[in-house]
């Protein structure tokens, strides 16, 4: 299941993903630009599940510094969930 967790302006802002693991935890991801221009992941909250009240903390870090941010969030407590892309660090 999937959710629209904050809407943000049409025409812009940031893309997060919150991927929601249930008890297991949390991880978000933020879309970027690679070195080549193309989409990819960040891991904002590191490579390893965090509790979710870390993944809102870092929701709202981001969201006081793009008021257009857009977040939605993935139940996936059996770890199906797949990105339309890399997990690249930066």
């Amino acid at each position: 299941m999937a959710v629209l967790i904050r809407r943000g302006d049409e025409d812009a802002g940031a893309v997060l993903i919150k991927v929601n693991r249930l008890e297991l935890g949390c991880q978000v991801y933020s879309q970027i630009r690679d070195e080549h221009g193309q989409l990819a992941w960040f891991a904002g909250t590191g490579s390893d599940l965090v509790p979710e009240s870390e993944a809102d903390a870092y929701i709202q870090r981001q969201a006081h510094y793009d008021a257009d941010l857009w977040v939605v969030e993935v139940e996936d407590p059996k770890a199906n969930y797949g990105l339309s892309g890399p997990v690249v660090a930066v």
